[in-house]
């Protein structure tokens, strides 16, 4: 099973980048899929997550900046990040779980991308 996390880069404050990550390896409709971001010198945390059923729930920070859909004809989870902050800098993680549920804590999930950076200047 294979995670693999792209799209991250530099951007302004105010821009926008859109994460994929491309699953191969697992019968991906039927996995939960979040992305998480770690912060230099912070705890990993959640950022979104969709379920099978493509219902989507959001941490309060990125509420109304970031959106987070799935093609599973394409295997592949999307994170659309708009009026991006100095704040959203972090390494970004997508990873997947068999189970749906919670979105935290991080060991509910199976698999874990190699994480794509995002660095937001102000």
């Amino acid at each position: 099973v294979q995670l693999q996390a792209s799209g991250g880069g530099l951007v302004q404050a105010g821009g926008s980048l859109r994460l994929s990550c491309a699953a191969s390896g697992v019968t991906f409709r039927r996995y939960q899929m979040g992305w998480f971001r770690q912060a230099p010198g912070k705890e990993r945390e959640f950022v979104a997550v969709i379920r099978w059923s493509a219902t989507t729930y959001y941490t309060d920070a990125v509420k109304g900046r970031f959106t987070i859909s799935r093609d599973n004809a394409k295997n592949t989870v999307y994170l659309q990040m708009n009026s991006l902050k100095p704040e959203d800098t972090a390494v970004y993680y997508c990873a997947a779980s068999d189970v749906s549920g919670s979105a935290w804590p991080p060991a509910r999930y199976d698999y874990w991308g190699q994480g794509t950076l995002v660095t937001v200047s102000s």
